[in-house]
């Protein structure tokens, strides 16, 4: 087995583990940090919305030994207006001009043809009205609000509506951060970015529910027993799942940096930026939020439950008892405790779980 392989099989015994739920005031101040930075940039620099949204034209030359540089010249020069200009795969150009009208459009295109030496015929035109992109802009809005509703609705029917509240809180953190970053570095914002933004919550949804779901089997007949709080049960479904959260995040973010890094950095095709660059921080800040923000918020608003306040002030009385007389808690417990398989998934992270009195000897007699 695989030193990893291993590690996951420890965590999710309970041998070993890190307090994730102990340190989660820790987190809750990364994620205000890094939220209030988003937040900064939309109000600074706001966001570099596409022709999509704002409206303009798009001109396509053919292929053309004129630069990049020399093509965002003229058309600057014609248009008044910045351009956006990438080099296409058979030598030709896209030039992208926002906020063009058609009567303006026919005066570039001239201009362009004489800059570029290309035949005005052979440069084509496509046009957005401002209108196009208002309307697609409020189906994104509407997608993302049907989405979170049904998202609330499932998980409050499914788990409880304490985790619906905690993974909408993760998924409003992840769509913030994703955004502010594109507000940081000027990406333009395209319906490609929108596409990637819906992609991501699907994602950051999927880690937290398989955290949910070890939750909710761990916490099963929980008001039963007097060895763990449920803040400790909680610890140990994020150990649980650990290895196979980091597992899948770094398999699904490797192709994605080869989109962003390698096809939009190193080959030049810019497109794929506009939605590489929304998975490639979604897809992190999802794993994030996860671990870091849903379960503990779970485990937050879990314990002010007066049934669970009443749990851990028992069990706190009883392990106190149990310290005064130099014993362990575990000594006086057994697994009874916590019926069937719900024990084990009840361990307390970072304690190795000792064999009770009496186990472990061999039959004979004692010499």
């Amino acid at each position: 087995m695989s030193r990893l392989g291993s590690l996951g099989a420890r965590l999710y015994r309970g041998e070993v583990g890190y307090d994730f739920i102990g340190k989660r005031k820790i987190w809750y101040g990364i994620s205000i940090l890094i939220t209030i930075t988003a937040v900064v940039a939309l109000a600074v620099s706001g966001l570099n919305m596409g022709i999509e949204f704002k409206g303009g034209a798009v001109f396509t030359t053919p292929s053309t030994s004129a630069t990049v540089a020399q093509a965002e010249e003229s058309a600057v020069s014609a248009s008044g207006h910045q351009a956006i200009v990438q080099k296409l795969g058979n030598g030709g150009l896209r030039i992208q001009i926002s906020e063009v009208d058609l009567a303006k459009s026919d005066a570039i295109k001239v201009e362009l043809s004489k800059d570029l030496k290309v035949p005005e015929e052979k440069i084509n035109a496509d046009l957005v009205g401002p209108s196009w992109g208002e309307q697609i802009a409020k189906k994104a809005w509407t997608g993302l609000g049907v989405f979170m509703i049904l998202v609330v609705i499932y998980l409050a029917i499914a788990f409880e509506w304490r985790m619906a509240i905690a993974a909408l809180a993760a998924l409003i953190h992840d769509i913030t951060i994703t955004v502010g970053v594109y507000a940081l570095v000027g990406f333009e914002v395209t319906p490609g970015t929108v596409i990637g933004l819906l992609t991501i919550l699907g994602y950051s949804l999927y880690d937290t529910v398989v955290v949910f779901d070890s939750l909710k089997e761990g916490t099963k007949g929980i008001t039963k027993q007097t060895r763990w709080t449920y803040s400790e049960i909680a610890n140990r479904s994020i150990n649980g799942t650990l290895v196979r959260s980091i597992n899948t995040t770094v398999v699904a973010l490797l192709p994605v940096a080869g989109l962003l890094f390698i096809g939009g950095g190193v080959l030049g095709a810019g497109m794929l930026n506009d939605i590489s660059l929304a998975l490639f921080v979604g897809l992190a800040a999802g794993a994030y939020s996860s671990i870091f923000i849903a379960t503990p918020l779970v485990a937050d608003l879990k314990e002010g439950d007066p049934q669970m306040k009443a749990l851990k002030k028992r069990i706190l009385a009883k392990r106190a008892a149990a310290a005064a007389r130099g014993e362990s808690a575990e000594d006086e417990q057994s697994n009874d405790d916590f019926p069937g398989d719900a024990a084990p998934a009840a361990a307390v992270v970072g304690q190795r779980q000792q064999p009770h009195r009496g186990q472990g000897r061999t039959s004979g007699n004692r010499r």
